[in-house]
């Protein structure tokens, strides 16, 4: 089956969106200027939007997650210090140990819960006694959505309590917080309320084509344009890409919800498959436990009918603004005649 890359179901991630027209014309329209100077208006206007929007004093556009959490934990911690952190958080186990190999910044997973959570005892337990023998605890670092799981407001908000009362900082990877919070019927601030500092990815669910926001207080984000310049995150004319942050902000927020909506319609058909286990989704990404032996060949069968999916045996489908209601229900017939055959 011969396809244009447009007209794939790309259930791989919601990384893969395209801007719309009206983003494209955004960015088209972007008043620019020299952001290393501190000189492009849509830069300085996406700032500050991101930074009211979520309560914080300051925010700086970077060109990616990774590099948001990073200026974030280096802003946070010098060298010899240490975060805290769980097993299957991005800023320890998928950002290729920046914080460690840039920042001589030591980790200290520990295990996250069934629901997504670190258990606040092992966090007590963790944070070191005021000793040179040890690396001093500085921050704790939490992630929101993890593994598409939404951590509580009331969680969070005893989680950061705990780690200001024992004088830790607190960090929150928000690669997916407007899912979160449209999930759990809050607002921006109540979402991200106890942390000191949130990076807010632009690319992934609100269908930015690059870009996150760090927001924090005006010292922290200071210090985190400092180490931006040293990353190489520093970019001239950037108001192009920022014009599309600010158009995401502005309206693609709400729209998750449909999202989220897809990935329920799409669990509940798979669900009838005997063969799956299908785990009920939070958000946009519903988990599908298969066979091994029936990898392979699903994986082939799935482009054969223009489908993108990372088929493994614990498979991640997420849904975004490119899946509508049609496509989902094609990927469940695509699914119930391959596993019928088998």
């Amino acid at each position: 089956m011969t396809q244009n890359q447009t007209s794939w179901i790309d259930l791989r991630s919601d990384t893969v969106t395209r801007p719309s027209t009206a983003m494209r014309m955004a960015m088209h329209e972007a008043e620019v200027g020299d952001d290393v100077y501190g000189d492009d208006p849509t830069v300085n206007h996406l700032q500050a939007y991101a930074a009211d929007m979520f309560g914080f004093e300051a925010a700086l556009f970077a060109p990616s997650g990774t590099q948001t959490n990073l200026l974030a934990l280096l802003a946070h911690c010098g060298r010899g210090d240490e975060y805290i952190v769980g097993q299957e958080a991005h800023t320890y186990k998928y950002e290729g140990g920046g914080a460690a190999v840039l920042g001589s910044i030591q980790p200290q997973p520990l295990n996250n819960q069934a629901d997504g959570s670190i258990s606040l005892a092992d966090i007590e337990a963790a944070i070191k006694p005021r000793d040179f023998h040890f690396a001093r605890s500085r921050l704790l670092a939490l992630e929101n959505t993890i593994g598409g799981r939404v951590l509580s407001t009331s969680y969070t908000q005893a989680a950061t309590s705990l780690a200001h009362q024992k004088g830790l900082a607190t960090h929150l990877d928000g690669a997916r917080i407007c899912n979160a919070m449209i999930k759990l019927g809050v607002t921006p601030a109540q979402a991200v309320q106890g942390f000191d500092s949130v990076s807010v990815c632009l690319s992934k669910g609100l269908g930015a084509p690059v870009g996150s926001v760090l927001c924090g207080d005006k010292t922290l984000i200071s210090e985190a344009l400092r180490w931006r310049k040293m990353l190489g995150g520093g970019m001239r004319q950037a108001g192009s890409l920022a014009a599309a942050g600010l158009y995401a902000l502005q309206h693609n927020v709400a729209r998750l919800a449909q999202d989220h909506e897809h990935a329920e319609r799409l669990a509940n058909g798979l669900r009838q498959i005997a063969a799956l286990q299908v785990q009920t989704p939070q958000t946009n990404i519903v988990y599908v436990d298969m066979p091994a032996t029936a990898c392979a060949d699903l994986a082939d069968y799935l482009k054969q009918h223009g489908i993108l999916a990372r088929v493994t045996p614990h498979m991640r489908m997420v849904t975004h603004l490119d899946i509508s209601a049609a496509d989902i229900d094609k990927v469940i017939a695509v699914f119930t005649t391959f596993f019928a055959t088998r």
